[in-house]
């Protein structure tokens, strides 16, 4: 409860909640549980602000490219209503791993362990 009254990067806040709540209406949610809401007014530049409330830790690279699309106002219905047709090539989104403990981490690096393979014969270290 006190993490979402004091931190906004565990999640929306309890203000921001109730603001967004107060001012906008529910659009959809996509598969990693993140909610998006538009206002019900329109704002000054004429067209309507739209919100992600994220489920979890708040970092933008969870955002599906069809979410990412309409929540940008690049397209005009949301992807519950006008899903994106998918290609058979097209992997499934995943957030940005950096910092985390699924981060990829390549053989030889500090985290899993630190143990290089022998250069082979094609190095040659500089010498003045």
């Amino acid at each position: 409860m006190l993490k979402s009254i004091f931190t906004w990067w565990n999640g929306a806040t309890i203000g921001a909640r109730f603001d967004i709540g107060r001012r906008a209406t529910y659009v959809g949610k996509d598969d990693t549980g993140n909610k998006y809401y538009e206002e019900k007014k329109p704002s000054l530049e004429g067209r309507k602000r739209r919100y992600v409330i994220y489920e979890g830790y708040a970092e933008p690279s969870k955002i599906p490219a069809d979410w990412h699309g309409w929540i940008h106002h690049t397209f005009d219905k949301p992807p519950t209503t006008d899903p994106l047709p998918r290609k058979a090539w097209e992997k499934a989104h995943k957030p940005n791993l950096t910092g985390t403990p699924d981060a990829y981490r390549p053989p030889g690096s500090l985290a899993e362990g630190g143990q290089r393979a022998k250069s082979t014969g094609d190095y040659e270290s500089w010498t003045p």
